[in-house]
């Protein structure tokens, strides 16, 4: 069970934190301020936890969705919901990692469009604008 994932992701991002007027504030090397992002840090999770678990069952740690719910002591139809989030479009998990795209994690849980492009028309919008709340 203690296996590494081989894919490693290392981002690198330039930036400052100075102080201003008490608060600290990010200053890119242009100088801009960065737009701010609204992440939701309950959807973050819930992508991070359903690429976990998805990596758990693709390597054979456990062999149903059954065995992995009753370890993590959850109910399988929620992990089941939650495990269709790896299928999401690599643009549209960015987007949300980013906080340019802002579903709700309840509207996440429901059935999406398997096709990305499809999954993109139906929450109308492009990988790199920033999308409402559905």
């Amino acid at each position: 069970m203690g296996r590494v994932a081989p894919d490693v992701l290392t981002v690198q991002v330039t930036f400052t934190i100075r102080k201003r007027g008490g608060r600290k504030v990010t200053v890119m090397p242009d100088g801009q301020k960065p737009e701010r992002a609204q992440v939701d840090n309950t959807v973050v999770m819930a992508l991070a936890r359903a690429f976990r678990w998805k990596r758990l069952i693709d390597s054979g740690d456990f062999a149903t969705i059954s065995d992995l719910a009753e370890h993590e002591k959850l109910a399988p139809s929620y992990l089941t919901r939650v495990l269709r989030l790896p299928l999401l479009a690599p643009d549209i998990v960015q987007g949300i990692v980013e906080g340019r795209i802002a579903p709700r994690l309840a509207v996440l849980l429901k059935p999406f469009p398997v096709a990305w492009q499809d999954q993109i028309t139906a929450w109308r919008c492009q990988p790199t604008a920033a999308v409402p709340r559905p």
